[in-house]
């Protein structure tokens, strides 16, 4: 894209990205912005052409059938049954985390993550003048674990309001149990701390998994809790799609609703209504055919990795975390290793907070043979190496 189209390129492959975050590469790989870039499911694209030789873009309501697509898709998916939770719309996960924290914590408030986690959380929490308190994950014998004494200890402080989940997680991959969720709610029922859980990745579940909405862990428990979701990650459309919150708690849907109308939060796409109902109520069999791929390419990179880098065994998401502890380098050497000699642009673990430190994530949402290349580059860095 670019030039031969007129189009903007893609923000992973762009120029200016790659130059500001990884100045020692050259021409590298482009595999880590969290988006697929295989062909997107033909009814989405058949009918952004539709709307778009309609010649007409002008208002357009919302209407109820979009509320409806979301709840009969999670319903055939992931058998969640939404029943009289508000389902309300947001421009973006970041607007909708953002609005939330705002409206209930004040400034100086803690806000939880559990570090390695996805990186503008913490942007996100710094820039509302909010504290990010730690509750690290911790790799067990080659999966990632919640830290539940950290979790309570965090949690028991007054000052700490608010619990950001990731679930499933980004980057390592987890895809959190009922239990564990469970056990989630309870503390922070016990604390008052309300959960906001991001739940974008839930569609990309491996190995036959299910997803387990927070919703579900929360039922009969006293929590307050605002889940987030939408079509962008599944589909990827990122670009075109809103999202949204669900939630079961009155208060929070009410002053939520009140944020998006002040801010005009909830003025609607034409294009982004087209994909989404394209998305959710016709394609599952692209989903279906998306995720074999998925989880093929896991099995390249697993099968095809230089000694020295290991794979944490993903339950969920297109985003490989990969261990480099085994060659032996901090953190500046390895950033550099990797954007210099590797020649790949992925996303070091550092970037997620100091617990990644050793490690990077690699979007595999790509044809096999970025795949082969991306992989022919490591093995060739590795093989240089003293």
């Amino acid at each position: 894209m670019g030039e031969e189209t007129g189009f903007p390129a893609r923000f992973a492959s762009v120029p200016w990205a790659l130059d500001a975050f990884f100045p020692e590469s050259d021409d590298p790989i482009p595999l880590w912005v969290a988006e697929p870039t295989l062909p997107l499911a033909q009814p989405i694209v058949d009918t952004i052409r539709g709307r778009a030789d309609s010649g007409w873009y002008g208002y357009e309501s919302r209407i109820g059938e979009y509320e409806n697509t979301f709840r009969n898709w999670m319903r055939s998916r992931h058998g969640w049954e939404i029943g009289d939770s508000r389902i309300l719309q947001s421009p973006s996960i970041g607007s909708s985390i953002a609005s939330l924290i705002d409206l209930f914590t004040n400034a100086g408030d803690g806000i939880i993550l559990q570090s390695p986690v996805f990186t503008d959380f913490k942007l996100l929490i710094n820039k509302s003048s909010r504290r990010v308190v730690k509750s690290a994950l911790t790799l067990e014998s080659g999966r990632y674990q919640m830290g539940f004494e950290s979790l309570e200890k965090s949690a028991s402080d007054p000052m700490v309001r608010v619990l950001v989940l990731c679930n499933p997680h980004n980057p390592v991959g987890r895809a959190w149990s009922l239990d564990e969720l469970r056990l989630v709610a309870k503390i922070c029922s016990q604390h008052d701390v309300m959960v906001i859980s991001d739940e974008i990745h839930c569609d990309i579940m491996l190995h036959g998994l299910d997803f387990v909405p927070f919703a579900d862990a929360a039922n009969g428990i006293s929590v307050r809790w605002a889940a987030l979701h939408g079509p962008i990650k599944t589909f990827g459309v990122a670009g075109l799609c809103d999202t949204l919150m669900i939630t079961d708690d009155d208060e929070i849907a009410k002053e939520f609703e009140r944020r998006c109308d002040v801010m005009s939060l909830n003025r609607n796409n034409v294009f982004g209504l087209a994909a989404f109902h394209a998305g959710y109520n016709s394609g599952s069999e692209w989903l279906d055919g998306f995720i074999d791929q998925i989880e093929s390419n896991f099995d390249y990179v697993r099968n095809n990795l230089p000694n020295g880098i290991e794979l944490i065994e993903p339950e969920a998401t297109y985003l490989a975390w990969l261990d480099f502890s085994g060659l032996g380098m901090d953190v500046p050497k390895l950033t550099n290793w990797l954007a210099a000699e590797a020649n790949i642009a992925v996303s070091p673990g550092h970037w997620f907070g100091r617990e990644g430190a050793g490690f990077a994530r690699m979007t595999i949402a790509v044809e096999r043979e970025v795949l082969e290349e991306a992989m022919r580059r490591l093995k060739e860095a590795v093989s240089r190496m003293p």
